[in-house]
């Protein structure tokens, strides 16, 4: 996969922009990577704070899947930006379900991946959000206490070119490896750097919650919770608390 970056001072959103670029038929790994967001979102439209110093890229891919497989995208973005963290700064970098990676359980990385579907999967557009040379202790209290940077962790900024090329370099990596092999190798590289399976968790979904402990994957993404009853609950989506 070639990729084609785009560089933007500001814009609204990485993922908005890439959407264009996809509906007017731009190629797989077209990339569009932005110094600051002003309204920059999350899952469920959750605000990501995007001030500059931070990494935000969102990246078109044209996967031949179904939709119900698109969760899949999301894990390897998850295992990209994980390993780039340890490779780069030895930093132990995990991934919490569905679409974190944290650093000491603080949230370092937020990853929204979104869909068009015909029949199958018309375009994902991969987004990705890292706190890198970024002032946590200037966030809104309520998102401060849960996050971290790399700037923070490491001591000094960072070299945010660097980062951007070895996730870039990662994620055509391992999706190269879905393409060709399937889920199975990132489920297994996924699930070895994963902070949340056998973690007592509690999940909130548009029917209810769930709580338990996290004990595997499901060969489509979701989270298999066995509960208190013994009961195995299998979750496609949903905001996710390690209790």
């Amino acid at each position: 996969m070639k990729f084609e970056i785009r560089r933007y001072k500001e814009v609204e959103s990485t993922n908005d922009v890439a959407k264009e670029l996809a509906m007017e038929g731009a190629s797989e790994g077209t990339t569009v990577i932005a110094e600051k967001q002003t309204k920059g979102r999350g899952r469920y439209g959750k605000q990501w704070i995007s001030p500059e110093g931070g990494v935000y890229l969102s990246i078109v891919l044209r996967p031949k899947i179904d939709p119900e497989e698109s969760p899949k995208i999301t894990f390897i973005a998850g295992v990209a930006v994980a390993k780039a963290i340890r490779e780069l700064y030895n930093i132990d970098a995990k991934i919490k379900w569905p679409n974190d990676v944290l650093i000491r359980e603080k949230k370092v990385c937020g990853i929204l991946t979104e869909i068009k579907v015909t029949d199958l999967v018309n375009f994902v557009i991969l987004g990705i959000g890292i706190n890198a040379n970024v002032k946590v202790e200037e966030f809104p209290r309520e998102i401060r206490e849960g996050a971290t940077s790399l700037m923070k962790e490491v001591g000094k900024e960072i070299d945010i070119d660097k980062l951007i090329d070895k996730v870039l370099k990662n994620i055509e990596f391992y999706y190269s490896i879905f393409k060709k092999d399937g889920f199975d190798r990132i489920l297994q590289e996924w699930s070895k750097l994963s902070a949340t399976l056998w973690r007592k968790v509690r999940i909130t979904t548009k029917s209810g919650t769930v709580e338990g402990t996290a004990i595997g994957i499901d060969k489509n993404g979701s989270l298999i919770v066995e509960t208190s009853e013994r009961k195995i609950e299998r979750v496609i989506a949903g905001e996710c608390f390690h209790l």
